[in-house]
């Protein structure tokens, strides 16, 4: 065998040993000369055999194998707090039973609350039993084009996870729509008054008689 195929052979088998031999970390190699003066690599210890110091594989360490669960979401939700109640919540205006003159049937809704307002509260209008408009901190609240007849006014304050906290009893009020016509008659235009109320358009204002005698 030459010299070139006898040192391929031993780098083969040198590799094949040491792959071998790294699958444990305690693992030692040794080598020795046969009677045949081969070089001969053998984990086991041998007479005349010399320890053969290899260096730390470089081989990538495995990864963990281990499957881990991603972690469970909480669906536990923030639990509420106990409700927090006012001493005193009522409407200011309209007063109870009150009547209202308007011709657009507006009108606006005042409401008072002790102690004031707490964060994350909110005031909600209720007309006729059913929610008007949005709700929010503001204290008053504008109504337009009412209806004709008698309404029912009730004012809630709820908080931020919807609950009502407090509640006024409906109040009732009546909405009085009196055409131009009738506030003319109720309340008769006088000539400066044309161009000036509504109910007295200028188109309506009598042409005033002249003072001059007329020329013969």
């Amino acid at each position: 065998m030459s010299a070139s195929l006898e040192r391929n052979w031993m780098h083969g088998v040198l590799l094949c040993l040491l792959l071998a031999l790294s699958q444990s970390a305690l693992a030692e190699v040794y080598m020795y000369i046969d009677g045949e003066g081969n070089r001969v690599f053998t984990d086991q210890p041998h007479r005349n055999a010399k320890k053969v110091d290899i260096a730390p594989s470089n081989r990538l360490s495995q990864p963990d194998q281990t499957i881990r669960k991603p972690p469970r979401a909480s669906s536990a939700k923030a639990t509420p707090g106990p409700i927090f109640h006012y001493q005193l919540l009522r409407i200011l205006a309209p007063e109870p039973d009150a009547t209202i003159r308007d011709i657009q049937g507006n009108l606006n809704v005042t409401v008072s609350n002790d102690p004031e307002l707490q964060p994350g509260h909110a005031y909600r209008l209720l007309v006729d039993s059913k929610p008007y408009g949005e709700s929010g901190r503001s204290p008053v609240f504008p109504l337009t084009n009412i209806d004709r007849g008698t309404h029912q006014l009730s004012i809630e304050i709820v908080d931020q996870y919807g609950r009502v906290v407090e509640r006024t009893p409906n109040q009732p009020f009546h909405m009085m729509r009196i055409s131009l016509a009738q506030k003319r008659l109720a309340n008769p235009c006088k000539p400066d008054e044309f161009g000036v109320r509504p109910e007295c358009p200028i188109k309506d204002k009598p042409e005033e008689e002249s003072s001059i005698l007329p020329f013969f």
